[in-house]
């Protein structure tokens, strides 16, 4: 009993020297994937209140030109997600890029009586990861590789913007007033426990699943009439 006592705290401290430990933060660098377009649209939308604690120093039902600036290339839907918001605070939106893009859209550009630009200071994802256990190892002494066991991993994911607002009459184009920043951030965190139990928490509404359109072809297969499944088979 003492001997196979003795070998388990043996293997326990063997994968205790092997394992690693390690908090890393790093920006996202791929492609965006659907997560990160919600955490990012998410997070503009949430920066602006249902309705303002004081309103704009413009009159209500004033025609309004729009523009965006700012370093991030995903900053296109700041400009959509502003107009329907400022359309909700009462204000007329004179959309100025369909008509550049080729588009015929009612309102003209010259009456607009302000100007509102819009600074965006940061919109992205960061991410960030703490993990605890075995790392994959690939080495020339064995001829195989181990896969990554993970004992506890936790995978972060944060949408974040800032922006705020100069406001500018026109045809003068003077300046009026700034308004103090929007600030918002979402969250996709990804854990595993013990190497195979997986969960997520987040804030989005409705975000994608792993293998949620593979379950609802099966679906959709299984609810077909046996009619579509006979031809099928007839024609193979």
């Amino acid at each position: 009993m003492n001997k196979s006592l003795r070998n388990i705290i043996l293997i326990i401290t063997a994968l205790g020297a092997l394992s690693a430990c390690s908090t890393v933060h790093k920006p996202t660098h791929s492609v965006r994937s659907a997560v990160e377009q919600l955490l990012l649209s998410e997070a503009v939308i949430k920066s602006l209140p249902e309705q303002l604690e004081s309103s704009l120093p413009i009159p209500q039902g004033a025609n309004i030109v729009l523009d965006i600036s700012g370093v991030s290339e995903d900053k296109d839907i700041v400009r959509q997600v502003m107009a329907g918001w400022l359309g909700e605070q009462g204000y007329h939106v004179m959309v100025g890029w369909f008509g550049i893009e080729g588009y015929h859209v009612q309102g003209n550009i010259n009456q607009a009586t302000h100007r509102i630009n819009v600074i965006v200071e940061s919109l992205g994802t960061a991410y960030g990861e703490t993990f605890f256990g075995l790392p994959p190892i690939q080495s020339v002494v064995i001829p195989f590789s181990t896969p990554e066991i993970a004992f506890y991993k936790a995978q972060y994911q944060t949408g974040y913007v800032k922006l705020y607002f100069n406001i500018f009459e026109l045809p003068s184009n003077r300046f009026i007033s700034s308004t103090s920043p929007f600030i918002a951030e979402t969250h996709h965190n990804d854990f595993t426990v013990l190497f195979a139990f997986t969960f997520n928490k987040n804030d989005l509404i409705s975000p994608p699943h792993i293998g949620a359109f593979r379950k609802n072809i099966k679906a959709q297969e299984k609810d077909k009439p046996s009619s579509d499944v006979d031809s099928k088979n007839i024609l193979n």
